[in-house]
């Protein structure tokens, strides 16, 4: 399961408000925070103090506080690369280094005696220098990384480079952070957001949750909300998107088969990661195609699909004794988006649940069953073969 996150901003928001932002976030299993420490302005006196206010406040709802700071700011407060005892004086938990560091300095940083964390700029820091620090030596559980967000509309992180960087970073074995964006209208951050702060261009308009599910499935393990403040909603649905299902299972036979399969998977199905998507039913959805749809678990695509479909045949092994009725469809081909089932006109595959990639032709053989949309069949792009898959039915 992801670590979940929020940011706050010291010299917007007062810090009581801000407290009470924690709270309720912490409330729904929100475990770390993100503020910027070199945007706020005041005497080094000023802003160490507030910050120690707010690593303590946060410290009391169980939540570890991740500090943005720039060399800059270093040197404004009298830190360096061999000295981050002013950062220690505050009790900070993690620095995130948003600007150029050399590697000596980044290797100093991470063998401070104090305990903290190093956040590298996933945005800017390739994932080569990345290595060539592990390669000197370092802890590595004193490394993370965590992209940029972005204020401006359209300068958002290209989709396919941050999958890129994420599936290297991922190699290494390190946690990755990521920006969704809140859609509360008149939300705040840094630089005046008018448009929220995702890290992705692509997802800044996608419901939190979605972008927090697409962001997880490609490699991301500590999802922040970028602006604040978050919905109460947007938090409960976030927190919701990542609470694992619970297997079911229709006879002893699939619980054998979910049994072998998270033995060659080497996880616990009800706790390894699922990637869940929300289709909307069709109307007339009858009970076995509700049941083989939402309730049977795993949906698994075993990677020898074609480029047309997403396919999970092995809910057609337990189904054989049910119906699965034919119904007419009026459109001649179905869409990318689509959700469909294969019916009782071709018996052998009966029960296979299949998500269309491409158009394909309408020939009698699939009933739809729900429809996924454009947004959500990003998820998509990150779904791959042997992955589990879990449809939950649209709100």
């Amino acid at each position: 399961m992801a670590t979940l996150g929020v940011s706050v901003y010291p010299d917007i928001r007062p810090l009581q408000e801000i407290v009470e932002y924690l709270a309720l976030a912490s409330k729904y299993g929100f475990t770390r925070v993100f503020s910027s420490m070199f945007s706020v302005e005041g005497t080094n006196e000023e802003v160490l103090a507030y910050f120690r206010d707010l690593n303590a406040a946060a410290h009391e709802y169980g939540m570890r506080v991740s500090l943005d700071i720039n060399p800059e700011c270093m040197a404004r407060l009298g830190a360096t690369p061999n000295d981050l005892s002013v950062f220690a004086g505050i009790d900070c938990d993690i620095l995130r280094m948003d600007g150029a560091y050399g590697e000596d300095d980044n290797v100093a940083m991470l063998q401070n005696p104090y305990g903290m964390q190093i956040e590298y700029n996933a945005s800017a820091l390739s994932p080569e220098q990345i290595v060539s620090l592990v390669e000197r030596g370092v802890d590595k559980d004193r490394m993370l990384a965590c992209h940029n967000f972005y204020p401006q509309r359209y300068t958002g992180f290209r989709w396919d480079k941050f999958c890129a960087v994420n599936n290297e970073l991922s190699k290494l074995n390190i946690r990755i952070g990521a920006f969704v964006a809140s859609q509360v209208p008149g939300s705040h951050g840094v630089w005046d957001p008018p448009c929220g702060l995702p890290t992705v261009e692509r997802l800044r308009d996608y419901p939190a949750d979605l972008q927090a599910r697409i962001l997880a499935a490609a490699g991301t393990t500590d999802v922040f909300f970028g602006n604040a403040y978050a919905s109460e909603q947007e938090l409960a649905a976030v927190q919701e998107a990542f609470v694992p299902v619970e297997p079911h299972y229709v006879c002893e036979a699939h619980k054998r088969q979910v049994e072998s399969y998270a033995s060659y998977a080497g996880s616990d199905l009800d706790l390894c990661n699922q990637k869940k998507v929300r289709v909307e039913p069709v109307y007339g959805l009858n009970e076995v195609e509700n049941t083989i749809l939402f309730d049977f678990f795993p949906h698994i695509d075993m990677g020898d699909s074609s480029e047309w479909i997403w396919r999970d045949r092995s809910p057609r092994s337990f189904f054989q004794d049910h119906a699965i009725t034919p119904r007419r469809y009026a459109a001649d081909y179905f869409q990318p988006g689509d959700v469909v089932m294969v019916n009782d006109n071709y018996k052998h595959y009966a029960g296979e649940v299949q998500v269309v990639l491409k158009p394909i032709k309408n020939d009698g053989t699939r009933n739809i069953v729900g429809r996924i949309d454009a947004e959500e069949m990003t998820m998509f792009d990150v779904i791959n073969d042997g992955d589990i898959v879990v449809f939950i039915p649209q709100r």
